[in-house]
């Protein structure tokens, strides 16, 4: 596939208005971003693999005060593209009420849809590790 100017727009922007949307409780909004089908998978911090908007949704809601304050999203990459899912990779950073941070790496698998691009997938990787060459 052969993604387009406006397509790379698209899905940068895709990827960005997820932190605006869950750090204002934003769950109704949710279709904006994700599948129906999402699969969102927090097994690297131990999780599980959450099953479709509303089991997103869910968990945010019941992370109440623990949620971080500020999901800043950089470093936005188009990994590569198929016929029919982008590949794209980024940078997280959570900023929680007490100021303390960290640091993810997001790994989605973005489909176009009727309604245009949404994450279909989503593995979210901590960084914990600073790196030792």
């Amino acid at each position: 596939m052969s993604l387009t100017i406006d397509d790379r727009l698209a899905i940068h922007e895709l990827i960005h208005l997820h932190g605006h949307l869950v750090d204002r409780g934003e769950w109704a909004r949710l279709r904006e971003l994700f599948t129906g089908d999402v699969v969102y998978d927090l097994r690297p911090y131990g999780g599980a693999e959450l099953h479709g908007i509303d089991a997103i949704a869910s968990a945010s809601r019941a992370l109440g005060d623990r949620n971080p304050v500020g999901h800043h999203v950089t470093n936005v990459v188009i990994a590569d593209a198929d016929d029919e899912v982008v590949h794209v990779i980024s940078k997280g950073i959570g900023v929680l009420a007490d100021g303390t941070c960290g640091s993810v790496v997001y790994e989605d698998e973005v489909r176009r849809e009727s309604s245009g691009w949404r994450i279909a997938r989503r593995r979210v990787v901590p960084r914990r590790e600073p790196l030792h060459p």
